[in-house]
């Protein structure tokens, strides 16, 4: 079995964000960036899935510039086998990633497709179900739990009733939630090894797909700062205060 695992470089979650004073995008000045966690848990996962020997390879694509190539070398580290970068300038729209992410199946022909949910930076959660209607693939969203069958997979996944379980078959289209596992530390040895795996990188116009924008960002601001709070000094005037403000009761 072969696992193809879908990377998007993103802003590190715990840093604070600013906009650029035109408010065309954010400010990118002295900003890290990390791979997006929900992918990062679906490399975990393909990961562990090959170490119990149920996976032959992970693979582990990204689409970017050449700085994404620090996030597909963490992956590496993290005990993917190769990365590939399909090169593009600029961001992608939720259908055109799909469209890319169609071609790298196609060519490498992979068992499972295995990706985040959603990326944080645009929270578009799009992306995985796309590829699984370009491609006719049956899908599993939000996985909190993967068990690997004879030619099939079954997922748990959270609703709001409960837990939902369903099971798929092989070759499939698989979307990760938090709960599925915790990525490892990576050891220095293991940043060290990665080094020396193979990353290639391909041209978009290589697959034959010709990003096509759709979305127009008229412009981004700060949100409004949050009114300072105050003290009371009891339950009916906490009520009180609430009605009036607030108006929740």
């Amino acid at each position: 079995m072969k696992i193809l695992v879908a990377i998007k470089r993103v802003p590190d979650p715990y840093a604070k964000i600013r906009i650029r004073p035109d408010g065309t995008g954010i400010d990118e000045t002295g900003l890290k960036w990390e791979i997006n966690p929900f992918d990062e848990i679906a490399v975990e996962e393909a990961v562990r899935t090959r170490e119990a020997g149920r996976c032959d390879e992970v693979l582990v694509v990204s689409i970017g510039g050449p700085e994404c190539q620090e996030q597909l070398r963490k992956a590496l580290a993290i005990g993917a086998d190769r990365a590939l970068l399909v090169e593009h300038p600029g961001t992608l729209e939720p259908l055109d990633t799909a469209r890319v992410l169609k071609a790298v199946y196609e060519r490498e022909q992979p068992t499972v497709v295995l990706m985040g949910k959603q990326a944080i930076d645009d929270d578009f959660n799009q992306t995985g179900q796309m590829v699984a209607g370009m491609l006719g693939l049956p899908q599993a969203t939000f996985a909190s739990k993967i068990e690997w069958l004879n030619g099939e997979a079954r997922v748990s996944r959270e609703v709001d009733t409960g837990i939902e379980t369903i099971r798929i078959k092989l070759p499939a289209v698989i979307t990760t939630d938090l709960r599925l596992n915790e990525p490892r530390y990576v050891p220095l040895p293991g940043i060290i090894r990665a080094r020396t795996k193979p990353l290639e990188t391909v041209p978009i116009s290589d697959l034959g797909v010709t990003p096509a924008p759709r979305i127009v960002i008229a412009g981004m601001a700060e949100p409004p700062a949050r009114p300072p709070g105050r003290k009371v000094g009891s339950v009916d005037e906490l009520l009180t205060a609430l009605k009036e403000e607030a108006k929740v009761l």
